[in-house]
């Protein structure tokens, strides 16, 4: 039995992780510690808790994430409690002999004009997205921190970058969500509401992926229990870093249609072409995840219907 800890338990990549765990009890002895209890931005505080539960893996799910706005408005909060948290609990994973870290990134991490798909050696190509470049830089030091540690002390220091994720315990506040919890709520209140239309910004063409958060746990686990030279002989030289996609995009316009459809709102969508659209398109390769024979399963629709499910219950 290994005993497994996840930071940030209660977010929505960290609840999926833990739910995931949570499936296999004869394999996994699971910790947790609530923000109250343990600041992971406090390094003494951090290497006190690894040294007493001495954890065999971690799962670096902490994180502190937004939209654009709260990008744009909290730039220096951003990179700073990022860093923090990633550097505090990877040196204590170092220093008490963690035997594996799992730390989560993001698709963001990659250019903003990237080709497509995008395959993991394209990071630090080009330019990265403006309105999310503290978060994407916090991130980017993470994952080169896990190559560093690996490269200098034979640790097994392993990175997931995920695409685009949606589910339970998702952020669906208006002003600072993402895109799939932000047209769920403005549809749904339409709908309470009675409203003729609903506005999506831009002109609904761009192209993203998306991937259920559950899926993503599974990734974890399956990833983490990959033989350590099997799964670095894979990655691309002195990589740590590993694509998690679904393999399809949608776009924007059809992405509002089926969100629609499974809220049951019955006014018209409206594309506000004065607003941005964004990067055009944004796919990962996950060919190298896929060459381990791992592929996420939840179709969009279906998704999206737990998470809708999730959202009624949650606002009840």
């Amino acid at each position: 039995m290994k005993t497994i800890f996840i930071a940030g338990h209660n977010g929505m990549v960290g609840s999926a992780v833990r739910r995931s765990v949570e499936l296999y009890p004869k394999e996994y002895d699971l910790v947790t510690e609530s923000k109250e209890n343990l600041d992971l931005t406090n390094s003494k505080a951090v290497h006190s808790f690894i040294k007493i539960n001495q954890p065999d893996c971690v799962v670096i799910a902490a994180a502190k994430v937004g939209g654009i706005v709260a990008n744009s408005s909290y730039p220096a909060d951003f990179i700073y409690e990022n860093i923090m948290i990633q550097t505090n609990l990877m040196k204590a994973c170092l220093k008490y002999h963690v035997k594996q870290v799992l730390f989560l990134g993001s698709s963001c991490i990659y250019p903003k004009e990237c080709p497509q798909p995008i395959k993991e050696e394209y990071l630090l190509s080009d330019y990265l997205e403006k309105t999310n470049e503290s978060y994407a830089i916090a991130k980017i030091a993470g994952l080169k921190m896990c190559e560093a540690f690996n490269k200098q002390f034979k640790t097994d220091f392993r990175s997931l970058m995920p695409t685009n994720l949606y589910g339970a315990n998702d952020n669906f506040h208006d002003l600072s969500s993402h895109v799939i919890p932000g047209l769920m709520n403005r549809m749904h209140n339409a709908k309470l509401n009675n409203d003729s239309e609903v506005v999506v910004w831009g002109s609904g063409e761009p192209m993203r992926e998306f991937l259920y958060v559950d899926d993503l746990a599974e990734v974890i686990l399956e990833v983490m229990s990959i033989e350590k030279e099997a799964f670095f002989s894979n990655l691309p030289d002195n990589s740590s870093h590993l694509n998690v996609g679904y393999g399809k995009d949608i776009s924007i316009a059809d992405l509002s249609k089926l969100i629609k459809e499974v809220v049951g709102f019955e006014g018209e969508i409206i594309f506000d072409k004065s607003k941005p659209d964004g990067t055009p398109r944004k796919l990962l390769d996950t060919s190298i995840l896929n060459n381990f024979n791992i592929y996420p399963k939840t179709k969009l629709r279906d998704g999206l219907k737990k998470t809708y499910q999730f959202y009624l219950e949650s606002n009840n």
